[in-house]
C-alpha cells in the first residue's frame, strides 16, 4: 500500500509547477518581489479558510500554539524568504545559471539540518537514493547552463555558486523547521497540524513582506492589487502547493519528502517537450533517468 505522504507530495510538485508557470506570467507585469509578495497575501486568507474548514466540518480541534511553535515558524518562514531573496539575487550575475545549480543541494542539507535540529537519521538506501537524484538534477542544470559541466566544476568558489548554496541551505532550513513546528504542536491530527502551521507561517510572511515593500518598494503592493484576477490564482495554487508539503512533512522526513519533491523536473520536462516542442539534449535525459532513478531507490530503500 502506497504511504500518504508520497501522492501527497506529487500534487505539491504538480502544484508547484503550476503555481510558478502563474508567477512567471505576473513578472512581467510587477517587480520580482511583488510577484513573490501576491503567492502570500493572496494566499493567507486561503489557508485561513482551510484551517477554519478542518476545524467546523472535521470537527478536529484547533492546536495551541507554544513559544517554541512560533519560533520554529518564524524562523521557517524567515529562511523561506531569504531562500527565495537570494535566488532572486543570483539574476543580477551573467553565470546564474551555475548558481541556481548549486541550490539544488538543498536536499542534502535538508537531511544535514533534519539531523541537526530533529536528530533524524536516513538509511543508506535513503542517502543513497537522494545522491542519484541529485547527480541526475544537477546533470540537468549543466545541460542547461551555457558554462558547461568544466565550467560548473571550475566555479565552486564563485559568487554565485556560493549565493546557490546558502539559497539551498536556508530552503533546507525552512522545511526542517515548518516540520519541527508542526510536530511540536502535538497529538495525532497531522492535517491540522499541517493546516494551522501553514496559515501562521503564511501570515508572518505576508506582514513580513508587507513591511519590507513599504519601506523599499512603495507603491508595488497597490500594483499587487490591480492584477489581482491572475494573482489569485497564484495565491490559490501557491497555498494548495504549501498544504500538500507541509502536509507531506508532517507526516514524513522532510528530506524524503524534498528529495520526492525533485519530480517537479520531470513535470517541467514533460511539459516543455509536449507543450512547447522543446528538444531535449541528451545530458538531459541522462539527468532525467538518474533523478527518476534516486527517486526509486530513496522510495524502495529508504
Amino acid at each position: 500500500m502506497i504511504e500518504l505522504w508520497i501522492p501527497v507530495t506529487l500534487a505539491a510538485a504538480f502544484l508547484q509547477n503550476i503555481r510558478s508557470a502563474l508567477q512567471k506570467h505576473l513578472a512581467g507585469s510587477l517587480t520580482t518581489s511583488g510577484a513573490t509578495f501576491v503567492r502570500f497575501s493572496y494566499g493567507f486568507p486561503l489557508a485561513i479558510l482551510y484551517v477554519a474548514g478542518l476545524a467546523v466540518f472535521a470537527g478536529l480541534p484547533l492546536p495551541r500554539p507554544h513559544g517554541a511553535f512560533l519560533g520554529y515558524a518564524a524562523v521557517g518562514g524567515l529562511a523561506q524568504i531569504l531562500a527565495t531573496a537570494l535566488l532572486i539575487a543570483l539574476f543580477a550575475h551573467r553565470n546564474f545559471a551555475v548558481g541556481t545549480t548549486y541550490s539544488k543541494t538543498e536536499t542534502v542539507q535538508t537531511a544535514l539540518f533534519g539531523f541537526i535540529i530533529l536528530g533524524e537519521s536516513l538509511s543508506a538506501g535513503a542517502v543513497l537514493g537522494i545522491m542519484i537524484s541529485l547527480v541526475g538534477v544537477m546533470a540537468i542544470s549543466v545541460a542547461k547552463s551555457a558554462a558547461g559541466g568544466r565550467g560548473f566544476l571550475a566555479s565552486l568558489v564563485s559568487r554565485p555558486a556560493l549565493i546557490g548554496i546558502a539559497s539551498g541551505s536556508f530552503f533546507g532550513i525552512a522545511a526542517v523547521s515548518y516540520r519541527a513546528a508542526s510536530l511540536s504542536l502535538g497529538g495525532e491530527g497531522f492535517l491540522i497540524q499541517a493546516a494551522f502551521t501553514l496559515a501562521v507561517v503564511t501570515v508572518m510572511q505576508t506582514l513580513a513582506m508587507a513591511a519590507y515593500m513599504r519601506l523599499r518598494e512603495p507603491g508595488v503592493i497597490t500594483q499587487t492589487l490591480r492584477h489581482w484576477r491572475v494573482a489569485a490564482w497564484v495565491g490559490a495554487s501557491g497555498v494548495a502547493a504549501s498544504a500538500c508539503w507541509f502536509t507531506a512533512m508532517t507526516i514524513q522526513n522532510a528530506a524524503y519528502v524534498r528529495a520526492l519533491g525533485q519530480v517537479e523536473l520531470i513535470f517541467t520536462f514533460i511539459a516543455s517537450a509536449v507543450f512547447f516542442r522543446e528538444r531535449a539534449t541528451g545530458l538531459e535525459i541522462a539527468g532525467i533517468l538518474l533523478t527518476v532513478a534516486g527517486i526509486l531507490c530513496l522510495l524502495i530503500f529508504r
